[in-house]
């Protein structure tokens, strides 16, 4: 790139992706600094491990925040894919390292399960509308009552939510004035003014349901309420030649997260929060931990990503190395393992196993730490790759939990052995799968195709 007309061919491609004429000097010289640490070495000749190397390297300076060092990818991913004719381009994870450094919020579940109750309403209040100082001490009481229950921090973030938008909707009105009608007038207003679904509507209820009777001491006989009825829904489920139609579509760490995902069964979180500790490669299973409903089960590890896991594993301990050196290889820990195991947070069977490719400074607690990756980077990567592969169905990342069971009951397995592999506490939740085994009105003869002259 010394010469001039190597660097106007990369100003034009910038030109070309319409990269704002400010960014671009940037742009420049983020190619430059690249370049630059790699003198005498000609673009075509430069290994991949020299550019995740570098990015390594670029990602543990804490002075330059996540969007510039996603500039920096975008810059060099311009030079090696778009320009050059690199070997390396293809074996780069660009859209890994352009997506993961997406840092976890405040408010996500991830981190806010050691926010206090009193922490955890001022996130919805920021978030939403202002509320009295007598409407903040009930959210925060019931705040402390669902975790004492031991519900999960998102049925936790999602009733607060639900309950400073009813204060806003009813204009703060005393606590002892609320009455059932409240209610009701507030339940009709999602529906007819906002246009809510079903299931929306009964979230709201059962948050204020639940702030009514169990918070401000109503009894459930005096308060009359009405469900909206929720419309029975089958699970999109891919064939087998769909799933492997939109893997191929995918690369790099989020082909191997997709390809668990269809493998184990696993929720879309279940399989973010995944650490070094629970893959187990001697039984051959992985184990989730404090899944939905608190609880914990073991899945296969499928045979074909067997080496894709040791490689991720042995570069994850590369990188930890680095991050020991650097002072970031503090881990989040749930509940108090940190106070109880003070060293923990640093040692590596409890990294992340998908883990963001940037450290980033927990809002909470100030600590520079590496998160595992947002799991919004995932989900675009599957409906990227859904749309490239031209399947006509609504496919998301719980696709591939719904065709891992329904392929289970396909060849044979017994509706017992899916609901413990799933973690459904209700075998009737699993049957919802059978019904592809179960066709009714798809094995009847169309009368269409008994008409004269059809082939």
């Amino acid at each position: 790139m010394k010469k001039r007309s190597n660097w106007q061919k990369y100003l034009d491609l910038l030109n070309q992706r319409n990269i704002p004429e400010k960014a671009r000097r940037w742009y420049v010289f983020r190619v430059e600094q690249f370049l630059d640490a790699h003198s005498g070495i000609k673009i075509a000749d430069i290994p991949v491990s020299a550019i995740h190397a570098y990015l390594e390297k670029l990602s543990r300076d804490m002075r330059l925040p996540a969007w510039q060092f996603r500039q920096s990818v975008e810059a060099l991913r311009l030079l090696f894919v778009d320009l050059s004719t690199a070997p390396a381009a293809d074996k780069v994870d660009w859209h890994y390292w352009e997506k993961a450094a997406i840092k976890l919020e405040a408010r996500h579940p991830t981190l806010a399960k050691t926010t206090t109750p009193k922490e955890s309403v001022g996130l919805s209040l920021a978030t939403h509308s202002s509320c009295n100082a007598e409407h903040q001490d009930v959210m925060e009481k019931m705040a402390t009552i669902i975790r004492s229950r031991h519900y999960s921090i998102r049925t936790e973030r999602s009733y607060l939510d639900w309950v400073v938008r009813f204060f806003h909707f009813i204009d703060n009105k005393p606590l002892q004035h609320i009455q059932s009608a409240d209610v009701e007038n507030y339940l009709s207003y999602l529906v007819v003014q906002k246009n809510v679904a079903a299931s929306t509507q009964n979230q709201a209820l059962n948050a204020l349901v639940f702030l009514l009777t169990q918070v401000m001491g109503r009894s459930r006989e005096t308060l009359q309420f009405s469900h909206s009825k929720r419309p029975k829904r089958l699970p999109v489920v891919l064939s087998q030649a769909e799933v492997t139609q939109l893997l191929q579509q995918m690369s790099g760490m989020y082909l191997l997260m997709a390809g668990l995902m269809y493998g184990t069964g696993m929720r879309l979180m279940e399989c973010v929060r995944l650490r070094v500790k629970d893959v187990d490669f001697h039984y051959s299973q992985i184990i989730i931990r404090d899944a939905k409903g608190q609880k914990d089960r073991i899945v296969p590890l499928p045979v074909r990503y067997r080496d894709d896991l040791h490689d991720l594993i042995a570069h994850a301990k590369k990188r930890h190395k680095a991050d020991l050196a650097t002072g970031t290889a503090h881990v989040y820990l749930p509940d108090a393992l940190a106070r109880k195991f003070p060293n923990a947070a640093k040692e590596f069977i409890w990294q992340y196993l998908f883990a963001s490719s940037k450290p980033s400074i927990d809002p909470r607690t100030g600590l520079i730490r590496r998160h595992h990756i947002h799991e919004t980077t995932l989900q675009k990567a599957i409906r990227k790759a859904a749309i490239d592969s031209g399947i006509n169905k609504k496919i998301s990342s719980h696709s591939l939990r719904h065709s891992f069971a329904t392929h289970l009951l396909e060849t044979g397995h017994d509706i017992r052995t899916v609901q413990e592999l799933l973690g459904h506490s209700d075998v009737n939740t699993t049957m919802i799968y059978t019904h592809v085994l179960n066709k009714p009105g798809v094995t009847v003869k169309s009368p269409a195709d008994l008409l004269p002259g059809q082939a």
